[in-house]
Parts: structure tokens; sequence; C-alpha cells
């Protein structure tokens, strides 16, 4: 049965044999309570670490171990700047042979960022542990890359590194000396275009690529104009031009777009103008609208 104390006074008589007249004073701390130690409370934490993780536990003390004894031995050589290097290293690699070297590497949400660049730009290499990889340097790294955004790097115990990226956000395809890119919204190459692009808007030519957002943007506001739109090129990097699938081309003015292009709408919506046998509509003056029409072959 649990003892159990109890006292209003400092000291506290205790019946001795049963005889009050022997009997001796003594302090009230010497009554056994039922409340823990701090230092008891302490070794059952302890032990508790050492049954969940003794396996860790085991490796982290012989690597800080190992570090202490390199240590002292370099600094008694008198090398202190170099035995903190070479203490480093060795220990680096200690950590990396005893179950804590990064194994396994998960990344996901890329689709324009190659993996390949990514598992670059985490610059792991044969000494590099969960313990010293740099979070924040080799999230830098890889929002440097071009598709990327931005990145979320985690660290799971032991040997893990969780790696989430968030993308740029596409606008267009820009068709340069024959080679088409993925831009976005600032013109900047994201990578290589692949048939995956083929919903985003074409624009060719030079200073198409920092110009595209805003046309792109300009002809949503003219939906009837966009109907079998193939590509927008950019003609001396002062005005475009409209290509269509059926070989039409409109030339735009390089002032007044705004009114030509609700010309050009007015046009198609009560004439259908886009779908009849033209190849050229020449809208570089303003107010005026020159049309050519396509050759006939008559046999």
């Amino acid at each position: 049965m649990q003892q159990v104390g109890h006292y209003k006074n400092p000291n506290v008589t205790a019946a001795m044999s049963g005889n009050f007249a022997t009997a001796a004073t003594i302090s009230s701390s010497e009554f056994a309570f039922p409340v823990k130690s701090a230092p008891r409370r302490i070794k059952i934490a302890l032990a508790r670490a050492w049954v969940l993780h003794q396996r860790f536990i085991v490796r982290l003390v012989g690597a800080l171990a190992l570090a202490l004894v390199l240590a002292a031995g370099f600094q008694a050589r008198g090398g202190i700047m170099q035995a903190a290097s070479g203490v480093g290293d060795l220990l680096a690699g200690r950590f990396a042979q005893s179950g804590f070297a990064i194994n396994e590497i998960a990344i996901s949400g890329q689709v324009m960022a190659r993996e390949s660049d990514i598992a670059a730009a985490l610059a792991i290499n044969q000494t590099s542990n969960i313990f010293n990889f740099n979070v924040a340097a080799a999230r830098q790294r890889i929002i440097d890359l071009p598709a990327v955004a931005d990145v979320q790097i985690r660290k799971i115990y032991p040997s893990q590194l969780v790696v989430q990226v968030k993308e740029v956000t596409p606008v267009a395809r820009w068709r340069i000396d024959g080679v088409t890119f993925v831009i976005d919204g600032n013109g900047n190459q994201i990578a290589n275009a692949t048939s995956a692009d083929d919903n985003l808007p074409l624009v060719i030519g030079d200073g198409a690529a920092n110009n595209a957002k805003a046309m792109i943007e300009t002809l949503k506001a003219y939906p009837d104009l966009s109907k079998g739109l193939a590509a927008l090129s950019r003609i001396g990097d002062r005005r475009w031009d409209l290509i269509y699938n059926n070989g039409l081309r409109i030339r735009l003015p390089e002032k007044g777009l705004g009114e030509a292009l609700v010309q050009l709408e007015d046009a198609q919506i009560k004439d259908q103008l886009l779908e009849r046998d033209l190849v050229l509509i020449d809208m570089r003056v303003a107010g005026q609208m020159a049309l050519r029409l396509a050759k006939r072959n008559d046999g």
C-alpha cells in the first residue's frame, strides 16, 4: 500500500513503539511521498529513448566520439584551421558510412524541368549525409533552373530527401531559327517545346518572345479572330502578322492595333471575311483594308 504523508508543521512528532513519552521529533521531509523525483523521470526518459532508438544513438555517439578524437589529434599538431576542415570531411564520411548517407530522393511536380537537372542541383556527393546537407543552398540552385518557380525540400531521417517542385507557367511557344521553345510571361526560355505543348500559342520571329504575353492577352478580347489561328509572327520587332491554318496572313499596323482588331472582327462577324478565298489582308494603313485573292487554277 502506498504511504501518504500528511503534515501541518515543519516538525512533526512521530509515535515510536506506541510510546509518546519517548517519541522523537523528525523533519517532515523524511516522510515518503508518491512524487517521482526529477532525476528518476530523466532516467525513465533516457531508458525509453534507448529502447526505441538504440541503433540511432549508437551510430551518433560513435560518430561524435570519432570527431572528438580526430579534433584532439589535429589540434595537438598545431593545425587548428586545417584540422577543422579535415575533421569535417572525415566526420561527414563517417556519418555517410553509418547509415545517414542520402540514398533516396523523391522528386515530384516537375514536367518541363528535367529530373537529372534537379538531381545535379542537389549536389550530393560521397560525403553528403542527412546532417550536413544544406537545404537552403540546394533550394536556390533548383530555383535558378529556368522551368522552376519554387521548390520545397524536406529531410526525412535517416537518409531521404523529398523535393516538391512548382514550375513556372508557360504562356507560348516561340520559334526562332528553326528551334521552338516554351516561354514564360517574361519571354524567358523554359525548355524545348514538345508535342505536349501544342496547345500553347505559337509566336515567331525576333522580339516575339518578349511581346508574346501582351499580344496573346489582347487577342482574348476578340475570340472570333482566334479561330483557326496558327501563329503570331513578329515583324521587325515593331508589329504583328496573324497567320491562319488556311494560309491567310493578316498584316496588322504598328500603331492603332486595337482599332484594327475591332474593324477586322466586325468584318468577320458580318461577312465571315476570314473564310473567304483570300491569302492576304493588309491593314497597315489606318482605316483601310487591302485584300488579295488566292490564285485560282482553272485547269
